[in-house]
């Protein structure tokens, strides 16, 4: 089935293929926002020809959905996958669901589908059964068809069974398939969307061309904190074909061409007013430290710090910071809107089409059913398409010309000024080692920008705070969710402050987790990654330039693995392997995993050595990747994934987890290579020769004893 093809109701009950045409809108039963249907017949429907249509509310963004989510299907119906049918993320015809964001597709709608998909086997095998007039332990099914054993020629079809016809008996709960008897969970199948994004055939929103659309470019001010005043639109004006909207302070300039629109909007001649932030990205850290103090409240508090930190022999300090980052999707914010018969329908780039739905309706004060969001395939989101600024847009420009399609598409420009950004953020840790030298006596960590966020994680640390700011609008800037949130900054502070404490305790990385972790998952899958990846710890640094890290997210573990080599002469750090070892429970689509946990590592090697939001009170430095530096095919090293092998049948999602333990890995590996400590992500050039210059000459003192805005440092615990 082509991308835009579905199966709509009629209501005769039956069900029809066709392409989906602006204003056509489907007659469906409303499902209850909040909750997941508890009717198969919203997530499942068969046709009258016997084809088998799936219908989610999840969003394609490249990671696979349809792929895993047809396979669940098909597992259970004993279908090939290619013969379930996918349409997703359209809220006329999909049964509500959450957004497309932290790993929730297979953690909580993958169950609820599959359970779908067993009832309806169950209820195809009875329907069967009183058809050909045998027990239902004497049928098979394969492939649409459902026969008896004995008797081959005596068969049936979903289609002649079902008749196009929404199926009434219902089962409850039924069990699916136990895993002993799975042929496709675990196997290689190819991705659903992989012919047409090969060919170019997908289709994104920045592709739709509806008859008659105009594209519209939004007026923005130079920078965050101002509001546009007056505007001179005279000389756009007279450009032949273009059209103005203004409501408010906000204005776009519209044509039928986006080129001529751009250049039309250029010449709008606005004023702004308004106060812009008085920080910059330098003096960022500093800012959210102080906002942040008087708001900080304990989060985690076990043991007795204070008699822990008398048992300390050392205590070591410090201070890890993370940049504003930007989600950098390669499709930015673009959405088709139509405003015809008292209803919205927008075509849209987002994570989150039901979210979208409520955000857009309560924009323009219309009921949420007045509202549909219809998916396109997503070039990308990552968290930062969980909310649609630019859809809102489309939207109240087309409300204002009633019949005619609006696009709006960012561009790169507006793409970073306007996005919700990865918080910046510092974690201050401090943490001490007995006598002799073998256990961690407290732990006590302080964050300013961002929350708890995975800080607790699976070590045995008897004296153990962690406080987090509860400050309203502490941050400058607007920012968002970015994949893992807040796991990925607490991850960072946690594992280099663990392998700073095995330096200065003089053991290697692996045998001071071993000690610490309390969770035999963790245990194995550190094995694994060591074992996998060949590796014979030693205390560092060692010059080999290898660095571990763990990290978790939900139920998901990983452990992992970096090589580099440092340029001490620039400060360059090339990555040279990466390894994960993950844990996810069971793994549907070992393919399909596998290239999340590459594309996971990839887009984490620039978030780790190059991409950073610079600012200057509320204007945006960054423009275009010419500055905002992604990770080149250059900088991308040789990448290995193993899974751990389990026994659940529970799977968790992997889109979150490999990203949490990166940047540490990396971190932790430029020590083992240099002796230097970078605290600052992104560790760029320019700060690792900073870290460089520090390092202590002592062979005994593997921590530099720095400020601790730059590196951990070693201070003799008081008595």
């Amino acid at each position: 089935m082509k991308r835009r093809t579905f199966l709509q109701a009629t209501a005769a009950g039956a069900f029809t293929f066709f392409f989906s045409s602006p204003g056509r809108t489907a007659p469906v039963e409303p499902t209850r926002p909040g909750a997941y249907p508890e009717d198969f017949n919203a997530f499942l429907k068969i046709s009258a020809d016997g084809r088998v249509g799936c219908f989610v509310g999840k969003a394609e963004l490249g990671q696979g959905a349809m792929t895993v989510l047809a396979m669940l299907v098909a597992e259970e119906l004993e279908l090939d996958p290619a013969q379930v049918e996918m349409l997703l993320g359209d809220t006329d015809l999909c049964p509500w669901d959450l957004p497309t964001g932290g790993s929730l597709t297979m953690w909580q709608t993958a169950p609820v589908l599959r359970g779908a998909a067993a009832e309806v086997r169950a209820v195809l095998l009875g329907m069967a059964s009183k058809a050909l007039k045998v027990p239902v332990a004497d049928l098979a099914m394969k492939d649409g068809a459902i026969w008896v054993k004995a008797a081959p020629e005596r068969r049936t079809s979903f289609g002649e069974l079902v008749k196009g016809r929404k199926m009434e008996r219902h089962l409850g709960k039924v069990k699916p398939k136990p895993l002993s008897e799975c042929t496709l969970i675990g196997r290689r199948v190819p991705r659903k969307d992989a012919l047409a994004k090969i060919t170019g055939a997908a289709k994104y929103a920045g592709d739709l061309c509806l008859p008659g659309t105009l594209h519209a470019c939004v007026l923005r001010p130079p920078a965050h904190g101002q509001v546009l005043v007056t505007a001179d639109t005279a000389a756009a004006e007279r450009v032949p074909g273009v059209r103005i909207v203004r409501e408010g302070t906000f204005l776009a300039v519209l044509h039928a061409q986006p080129d001529t629109a751009r250049k039309a909007l250029a010449l709008v001649k606005g004023t702004f007013e308004g106060t812009e932030p008085d920080v910059d990205d330098v003096r960022i850290f500093q800012y959210l430290v102080d906002k942040a103090a008087p708001g900080q409240r304990v989060v985690i508090s076990r043991g007795d710090l204070a008699a822990g930190e008398k048992r300390a022999a050392t205590v070591v300090e410090g201070e890890y910071r993370n940049a504003y980052e930007s989600h950098a999707t390669l499709e930015p914010h673009t959405c088709v809107a139509k405003w015809e018969e008292g209803r919205m329908t927008l075509w849209a780039s987002t994570q989150a089409p039901f979210l979208l739905r409520e955000e857009v309706a309560t924009a323009l004060k219309l009921g949420q059913d007045k509202v549909r969001i219809i998916t396109q395939f997503v070039g990308g989101g990552f968290g930062g398409k969980l909310a649609g600024p630019g859809s809102v847009e489309a939207a109240r420009i087309a409300r204002q010309i009633p019949g005619v399609p609006i696009q709006v598409s960012w561009n790169r420009e507006e793409d970073l000024f306007l996005d919700a950004y990865r918080p910046a953020a510092v974690v201050k840790i401090r943490s001490g080692l007995d006598a002799g030298h073998g256990a961690i006596t407290f732990w006590d960590s302080i964050v300013a920008g961002v929350s708890q966020g995975e800080a607790e994680f699976l070590y045995d640390i008897q004296a153990n705070r962690y406080q987090a700011p509860a400050v309203p609008n502490l941050h400058p800037l607007k920012v968002g969710a970015w994949r893992a949130p807040n796991a990925h900054t607490n991850a960072f502070a946690r594992e280099s402050q663990l392998d700073a404490l095995a330096a200065k305790a003089g053991v290697d990385p692996v045998t001071l987790r071993h000690r610490l972790a309390n969770d035999p998952r963790l245990l194995r899958l550190l094995d694994l990654a060591v074992e996998t990846f060949g590796w014979d710890p030693a205390p560092g640094p060692t010059g080999r330039g290898i660095g571990l890290a763990c990290g978790a997210w939900r139920q998901g573990l990983v452990v992992a693995l970096a090589q580099v080599v440092v340029d001490k002469t620039t400060g360059k750090v090339k990555v040279e392997r990466f390894l994960e070892a993950v844990d996810v429970g069971l793994v549907v689509n070992p393919d399909g995993a596998r290239q999340q946990v590459e594309g996971a590592i990839t887009m984490c090697i620039g978030q780790a050595l190059s991409e950073e939001i610079r600012f200057k009170g509320g204007r945006i430095l960054d423009k275009n990747f010419d500055t905002y530096v992604l990770p080149r095919f250059s900088a991308i090293p040789r990448i290995q994934v193993v899974f751990a092998d389990t026994n659940t049948a529970t799977t968790q999602g992997i889109g979150e987890p490999p990203v949490v333990p990166v940047a540490a890995a990396l971190a932790n590996a430029v020590f083992d290579a240099t002796g230097a400590r970078v605290t600052h992500v992104p560790f760029t050039p320019e700060r690792v020769l900073e870290a460089l210059k520090l390092v202590s000459t002592k062979p005994q003192d593997s921590v530099a004893p720095v400020p601790s805005s730059i590196s951990p440092k070693v201070s003799p615990s008081k008595p």
